[in-house]
Parts: structure tokens; sequence; C-alpha cells
């Protein structure tokens, strides 16, 4: 029997059967998968045997390490237009690390109660200037006034979707507004228009043909696993431009002025290019990083005949070599004089 992981509780996975059953079954894993170190996560696809326990990870589409969850149809990035106010940078950050993991992304603006008219009309139309050449659907919705969800919630009807985006933008109530259903949200601090995390797990919730991975969060994300040349392919605007740079190593920073992305500043949003200016730091500390570390490190041990020896350190050696050299030019020394004697 196959089936669906929709929540993991301590040593306990609750697998709901493909075959149209509204059951959970709880399960548990077979020590064969335990002795592969295997980590099942919410929204894997498993096969179980004798009822309750899980014997094979069926392959994934996509995956994800923090949240920890599989096979998303899409992610939903919210942001909110005010308290707290769209945080460009923020948002940049979890498109591109979407576009990495070759997860389809699509953009909800929440609290557009929030606004009045006008103040509503100048924030959709920088979103759309920046946004909507880059070929992103986008969204702009309010869980109090349940404007946009219908549209929305026809958008991702048929999904399995996780949310994505900083705390206290909405994304608990957008949620309860869909499911019709009392999740957890919290309060948006008076001092920094922050909000809290409200969510302490990854489970799949399931209505009208929706499945929506309610995850704690996406934790900071730091770019500390892409290097600086690659870093370019991720930003679509950035990617079309770098075709007619001079240099094919170039990183499309100010400093070169033969660099065709400088030359055409203007067509990419000012947000973006600071975004990947950021990022670009991050991912050269991660280039130093991965360089330091890949540094040969001398093993301690040496197999031989199928035994383990302790192995003898370089420095070692060295000290050894010298007072075997010394030694033998003593030894030398004192026949020479007893011959000339």
């Amino acid at each position: 029997m196959k089936g669906t992981v929709y929540k993991i509780h301590s040593d306990f996975y609750y697998v709901k059967p493909e075959n149209g059953e509204n059951t959970i079954i709880e399960c548990k894993l077979r020590e064969v998968l335990k002795k592969q170190k295997l980590k099942i996560k919410v929204g894997d696809f498993v096969s179980i045997e004798n009822k309750n326990a899980i014997c094979k990870l069926l392959p994934r589409k996509n995956t994800l390490e923090r949240p920890s969850v599989s096979n998303l149809d899409m992610v939903v990035v919210v942001s909110s237009l005010l308290e707290p106010k769209v945080d460009y940078r923020q948002l940049n950050r979890y498109l591109i690390f979407l576009k990495h993991y070759k997860i389809p992304a699509i953009l909800c603006f929440n609290k557009d109660d929030l606004t009045d008219e006008k103040e509503f009309i100048r924030y959709k139309k920088e979103i759309e200037s920046i946004y909507k050449p880059l070929r992103y659907k986008i969204f702009f919705t309010s869980a109090i006034s349940l404007s946009g969800l219908s549209e929305f919630k026809s958008y991702i009807k048929n999904k399995t979707i996780a949310f994505c985006g900083l705390s206290g933008v909405g994304k608990s109530s957008i949620l309860s507004a869909l499911s019709k259903k009392n999740i957890k949200t919290g309060d948006v601090s008076e001092k920094n228009k922050r909000g809290t995390h409200t969510t302490r797990h990854s489970e799949i919730i399931e209505f009208d043909d929706i499945k929506i991975i309610d995850t704690p969060g996406f934790s900071r994300l730091v770019f500390n696993f892409i290097l600086p040349k690659d870093l370019s392919e991720l930003f679509d605007e950035i990617k079309d431009l770098k075709k007619e740079c001079k240099y094919k190593d170039c990183l499309h920073t100010k400093d070169d002025k033969n660099c065709n992305v400088i030359k055409n500043l203007d067509k990419i949003h000012p947000s973006r290019y600071e975004s990947y200016l950021d990022f670009l730091k991050e991912a050269h500390e991660f280039k130093q990083k991965t360089l330091y570390e890949s540094q040969k490190e001398e093993t301690t041990t040496k197999n031989n005949m199928k035994k383990t020896f302790t192995k003898i350190s370089s420095k070692k050696k060295a000290d050894s070599r010298k007072k075997t050299n010394q030694t033998t030019k003593n030894i030398r020394f004192d026949i020479e004089r007893e011959n000339h004697d």
C-alpha cells in the first residue's frame, strides 16, 4: 500500500493511503530504513506493509531541508503590504532559494485592508513593475476582508503547496480563511512590527482539493550553498544580460566597466540588483569556507593487510629523518677518525 506522510511526531509517522480513504494511519519505520538513516519528511510518498510499517521511501520530485518537506507543486511567498511593510530583499531571498531548488513560486501580498485606495494602487504598481516581467503570478489578498482569496484558492486547487514568508505577514490567517479552520495566529509586535512564529511543526492540511503543508517557517536563508559564478543564473534579468558580458567569469559588480549588466542597470529594479550584491557576498564567504575546508587534512591511521595502524605524523617523520641523518653522520665521522688513528 502506498501513501503520503501528513505529519511526523516523535518516532511516529502519520500516513494517508492513496486509495482515497480519509483515515490517517499511525506508522513506524522498518528497522532496515533506520539503519539506512533515511530521513522521512512531511509530503514524502512511502510504501506501507503490515498496515503500519513504512518499508520504502518512494522517489521524490523535489525536497527541502529547512523546512523539512518534499513533493511540492509550488510555494506561496507571502508578504504583507503593511505591518510589516514589504521587505523586497527578503522576498528576493525566498525567490532565489526556490529557483535554486527548481520549485515554482507564486507571490501573495496580504493585508491590503490596511491600505487606503491610493496607497494600495501605489504598492500594486510598484510590485507588478518588478515581478510581472519575471513572469511571477501575483495575488493581493486580505485574510480579514477575504478580498482576493477566491481567485487565489482557485489557482492552488489540486496542488500541494507550502507558505513561506516573514513572521507576522499573515500566513496562518490566510490558511484559516481558506480552510475555515482556526489556525493559531500571533500578534505583530508594536516595537518592531514583526510577528512571532505560531506554527510549531510541519503538517499537511487538506481541504477542497488543496493540500497545504503548514510549516514552522523557513529558517533564515543564507546562500552558503551557491558559488559566486552561479548566482547570476538565478536572477533572470541578470542571466539575460550577462550573455553580452566581455568576460565569461564576470560577476557583474560595479567595478567592471566592461560588464553588460552594469551598462544596463536601468533595466533591473534597484531592489533586485541590491539583493544580488548582498547574496554575492554570502556566496563569496561560502567559497572561501569551501576552499579552506577542502585543504587536505592528514589522516591519523592507515590500513594494511586488513589491519589499522596509527600513522606517524609528517612532523615526527621529518624529525625522525633529521635524527637519523645526524646519527649516520656521527657514525661515519667516528669510523673515519678511527681509521685515521
